[in-house]
């Protein structure tokens, strides 16, 4: 029996399809995450060419867009546990070359920017009440890592009861195993798995 033949039989892996009015989020896209000499890597940066093409039909179509950047005070006052696991991030300072966003992804004037210390992108920040104000049921996620701030954001999302789809060909991480066991495991049990031109096409009117 495959791993596949042992989730569906358990009944996993449904679909969740899409609500009336998507929003998309972008999760660490920053340059320290897209530089294998610091934390990319991987399929980061297949990720971030797909999702700029994806950014120009969001755009256009008004879709409420967020970006995240992990950043953490100068004297690392507000590190915590996840900075012991992986000291580096203390790096991320608001100023940082590494915490600015990738240029060819960077938020435009109107967009929601949320900064944040721990893994989702809604903890600890004002993202639920934006989404909620913005009436989205759907959230879109592209970013990285796959396996780290990525899957942390779809697991918070699915449990504030959106329904949740990982753009497989925006989403990337330091090394293709992970990504690739992370996305197999969201699209069981937490989100829907579609390509950025699925979407596009699955949102057309």
């Amino acid at each position: 029996m495959s791993d596949l033949d042992i989730y569906a039989k358990q009944g996993m892996g449904q679909k969740s399809g899409l609500g009336q009015k998507v929003a998309l989020v972008l999760v660490d896209f920053i340059n320290g995450f897209n530089d294998p000499a610091h934390f990319g890597g991987g399929n980061i940066q297949n990720a971030v060419d797909a999702t700029a093409k994806l950014l120009v039909t969001a755009r256009a179509r008004k879709w409420p867009i967020a970006h995240t950047r992990v950043v953490y005070a100068d004297d690392g006052s507000d590190a915590g546990a996840f900075t012991a696991k992986s000291p580096g991030l203390k790096t991320l300072t608001e100023n940082s070359p590494l915490t600015q966003f990738v240029d060819a992804v960077k938020p435009a004037p109107g967009e929601l920017i949320l900064r944040k210390r721990q893994a989702s992108a809604f903890f600890g920040t004002e993202f639920a009440g934006w989404l909620t104000w913005n009436k989205v049921d759907t959230l879109l996620v592209a970013g990285a890592t796959t396996s780290g701030c990525v899957r942390a954001t779809v697991v918070d999302s699915v449990s504030y009861n959106l329904r949740t789809v990982v753009l497989t060909d925006c989403v990337g991480d330091r090394a293709l195993g992970p990504h690739e066991a992370n996305l197999f495991d969201m699209g069981q049990k937490y989100a829907d798995l579609m390509t950025s031109d699925e979407v596009i096409a699955a949102t057309a009117k």
